[in-house]
């Protein structure tokens, strides 16, 4: 399925029905009063997450999407039928953003309930809402609540918590192949990965987590160079980050300036994403001559104190290490969040 993590759509809350004008008609009830009934209240229209989904596609196509009319009031006063609310469903990490201020109306991260955008058009009042000492014979209604139409922009960023990244064929799908069961395309050439591969990390019995093979970043990347700032974005919900650094002899590269760059842009893009943990990993360590660039690395990134671990992601090599260290952090980190949200609860 392609994956599509922008869309912009048109949605709509359905209009009010209209109250009714109408008096009382009975055999021997010459002087029937007013019975017109209210309009029904029109569709609300919500978003609500989906964990099966991870693409947007759905809403590049169909651009217009409307929840129902409410129906007019009648005689008798009976209340016309509510229109029928329209909640649309979107992967998990979608925000729904005000087109036109750029306001973020919802951050859908969860499936447990729907995020209210637009309320229902309010129905119209019948004619027996009118009635009064000076108005016996009330012959207005009120009409329902227009329809209410708003273009939001629909913004996907993957849910993981832990985001692998690197220069484009540094190995980061190799990477997330080897510790989980995605399965991304894998070539010798850059930019083989043209969107976020999400994967099950098992480390243990009591210790799993999400991954994201982010696609390679390059110098520039913030001002859209490269795939730019179109998954740059998708880092940001990540607890932890994997920063990949190739080690490869023949790429003509030094690591530590990669590692320096690529911190660059996530800063200039968003300033706390270089602030995010980071562990280092020296790839392709298994190539002959890597082990020269490794130790390079590992004494410009000394007085740091960035965990750096020499890995080769086709053998396996040093990855056990990586994940304990990973699943390590993470621990310290969903502790450190829980502790703070209960204080926050108090």
């Amino acid at each position: 399925m392609k994956f599509i993590d922008e869309a912009i759509i048109e949605i709509t809350a359905g209009a009010g029905g209209n109250g009714c004008v109408s008096f009382r008609r009975e055999k021997y009830v010459p002087r029937g009063g007013p019975d017109g009934g209210d309009g029904g209240n029109g569709g609300s229209v919500a978003f609500i997450g989906n964990p099966h989904m991870t693409t947007l596609l759905d809403y590049k196509y169909r651009k217009h999407w409307s929840s129902e009319r409410g129906g007019n009031g009648s005689g008798n006063n009976r209340h016309g039928k509510n229109g029928k609310d329209l909640i649309i469903p979107v992967p998990l990490g979608t925000e729904v953003i005000d087109n036109d201020t750029g306001r973020v109306l919802a951050d859908i991260t969860g499936a447990d309930r729907p995020s209210l955008i637009m309320g229902p058009g309010r129905g119209g009042r019948g004619n027996a809402h009118f009635v009064g000492p000076t108005n016996q014979v009330p012959r207005e209604a009120e009409s329902g609540a227009l329809p209410r139409t708003m273009i939001v922009r629909l913004s996907l960023k993957v849910m993981a918590e832990v985001g692998i990244i690197g220069y484009p064929n540094a190995g980061k799908s190799t990477l997330i192949t080897r510790i989980s069961r995605a399965r991304p395309k894998i070539a010798d050439y850059p930019f083989t990965t043209l969107s976020p591969n999400l994967g099950v990390v098992r480390f243990s019995n009591d210790m799993d987590f999400v991954a994201a093979d982010i696609p390679g970043i390059i110098e520039g990347a913030h001002e859209g160079v490269g795939l730019g700032i179109r998954f740059l974005k998708h880092v940001e919900r990540t607890r932890l980050l994997i920063h990949i650094i190739d080690c490869d002899p023949e790429n003509g590269r030094n690591p530590y300036d990669d590692y320096i760059t690529l911190n660059r842009e996530l800063s200039s893009y968003n300033e706390q994403l270089a602030e995010k943990p980071q562990i280092v990993a020296a790839g392709k360590i298994d190539i002959a001559g890597a082990r020269e660039k490794f130790d390079v690395l590992k004494e410009a990134l000394k007085g740091l104190s960035i965990d750096i671990f020499p890995i080769s992601a086709m053998n396996g090599e040093g990855v056990t290490a990586l994940l304990g260290e990973t699943a390590r952090r993470l621990s310290i980190l969903r502790l450190s969040e829980t502790r703070n949200a209960d204080l926050s609860a108090e």
